[in-house]
C-alpha cells in the first residue's frame, strides 16, 4: 500500500487542478495503482470517506431483554405478550434474549433492574425499560418507540 502527502503550502492550482489538491492526507493506493475503496482525503478541513450509508431505524435490528424470575404466570404472559408484539410490529427484526434472575441474580446489576418482569431495549438507543406483563400493547408500542404517543 503507498501513501501520498501533498504538502499542504503547496501554491493552489500548481497541479493544474484549482488547488482541489492541496491538504490531502494519506490517500491510499494499492500497488496496482488504484484506489482502495477505504481511502481517506482531507481536502480543506472536510474529511471525506467511501462508506456505504447506515440503513434506516426500521431496517435494524432490536436488541430485547426481557428480565423474569422463573416461570412464574406473570413472566410467562409478559414473554408471551412480547413475542406477539415483535412478530406484528417487527416482523423479524428482532433478538429477546430471556434472562431468569432466579438463576443469574447478578445480571440484575447490568441494567440496574429493580422490578421483575421487566423488558429492556438495548437497540436502536436509548436504552428503554418497561416494567410489568407487557399486557397493555398500547403503552408497549409507545415506550418503545414503535407508535408516538397521543
Amino acid at each position: 500500500m503507498k501513501t501520498k502527502t501533498v504538502n499542504r503550502r503547496a501554491a493552489g492550482g500548481a497541479a493544474g487542478n484549482g488547488g482541489q489538491e492541496r491538504g490531502v492526507h494519506a490517500a491510499s493506493t494499492s500497488a496496482n495503482g488504484k484506489a482502495s475503496s477505504l481511502a481517506g482525503a482531507v481536502v480543506g478541513r472536510t474529511v471525506k470517506r467511501a462508506k456505504a450509508r447506515a440503513p434506516r431505524l426500521s431496517a435494524k435490528v432490536w436488541h430485547l431483554r426481557l428480565y423474569v424470575a422463573g416461570q412464574t404466570p406473570k413472566s410467562l404472559a409478559a414473554f408471551s405478550n412480547l413475542k406477539a408484539i415483535c412478530e406484528n410490529h417487527l416482523k423479524g427484526r428482532y433478538r429477546i434474549a430471556v434472562i431468569d434472575l432466579v438463576a443469574q441474580p447478578q445480571l440484575s446489576k447490568g441494567d440496574q433492574i429493580v422490578a421483575i418482569p421487566t423488558l429492556v431495549r438495548r437497540l436502536p438507543v436509548p436504552v428503554r425499560k418497561i416494567i410489568g406483563d407487557l399486557s397493555n400493547t398500547e403503552r408497549v408500542l409507545v415506550g418503545l418507540d414503535l407508535r408516538p404517543a397521543n
